[in-house]
């Protein structure tokens, strides 16, 4: 994948940034009831809210940006300090770079604090952000569209938060719906006229949404091997006579115009024998 120079916008985004800290009114030790993962993401949803109640779109984490902001926060956790360049003379800018990943414009913001517990941590990190212009331009930005947060634990007691926002090509995988399989009036004691509907399309993302492009669909029987029914199809429905005394199974998954799938999504229908009763399930 290559890489692409930075925007102007970008680098002041971040450039001159006063790093935001907050120091908790008492240091005791407290029982934590979150992890450190559980903590990152906790995060992402409180930057999230910070856009959404804005009527802006939520930013979609990218695993190689939280690999990043992790280090940056571990980084300055193990060498004490806290600045958006390292030691070594890079920034997230020479980071994301090296690593490869196409973008177009990105941001990073850094806050510690010593609150007792990562879950006060958050909200006091991300109330710090917000009240800082420089900051909050970057959480409520309408140029980004994904964004990774890492947190370390440094020395007395420290949290150590960085959030790095990027816009970069669509990577979020379509989303398809199935609804409850239904049956047909009439369907004969021997077989069952069933109809698998579904809905979908793609993510929306802030920027950069790439579209709506098919779905692909597939079928089994009692549990064997998924047959392939569609692929590259716009249809969204299929009626299928079917067998009784079997349990059958349909999944659907939606591609969007750069090729990202996403998730499959499961029906189910179970055709009773003679009696002719049906159990559908999702």
């Amino acid at each position: 994948m290559s890489t692409k120079r930075p925007s102007r916008l970008a680098v002041l985004l971040v450039v001159g940034l006063l790093a935001a800290f907050v120091v908790a009114p008492g240091t005791a030790a407290a029982a934590d009831g979150m992890t450190i993962s559980q903590a990152e993401l906790a995060m992402v949803d409180a930057l999230n809210v910070d856009r959404t109640t804005r009527g802006l779109v939520p930013v979609r984490i990218d695993s190689r940006l939280m690999a990043i902001a992790r280090a940056r926060s571990a980084d300055m956790a193990a060498k004490d300090y806290f600045s958006h360049t390292q030691p070594d003379g890079r920034n997230v800018f020479d980071i994301i770079s090296a690593q490869n990943i196409t973008w177009y414009n990105a941001g990073e913001i850094i806050a510690w604090n010593n609150y007792p517990t990562l879950e006060t941590s958050v909200p006091a990190a991300n109330t710090q952000w917000l009240n800082s212009p420089g900051h909050k331009a970057i959480v409520v930005s309408t140029s980004f569209n994904y964004v990774g947060v890492g947190l370390a634990l440094g020395s007395n007691g420290k949290k150590i938060w960085t959030a790095v926002y990027m816009k970069g090509p669509d990577r979020t995988g379509a989303k398809a719906k199935t609804a409850t399989p239904t049956i047909a009036d009439g369907s004969t004691s021997a077989s069952k006229r069933v109809t698998v509907t579904w809905s979908g399309g793609d993510v929306p993302l802030q920027v950069l949404t790439s579209g709506f492009h098919s779905f692909q669909v597939q079928r089994r029987s009692d549990g064997g091997d998924w047959t392939m029914v569609w692929v590259g199809t716009t249809r969204k429905s299929m009626t299928l006579d079917l067998a009784v005394n079997h349990t059958y199974e349909f999944r659907v998954a939606a591609r969007d115009k750069a090729g990202n799938w996403g998730a499959w999504s499961l029906a189910k229908a179970t055709l009773a024998a003679a009696t002719g009763s049906v159990v559908v399930s999702r």
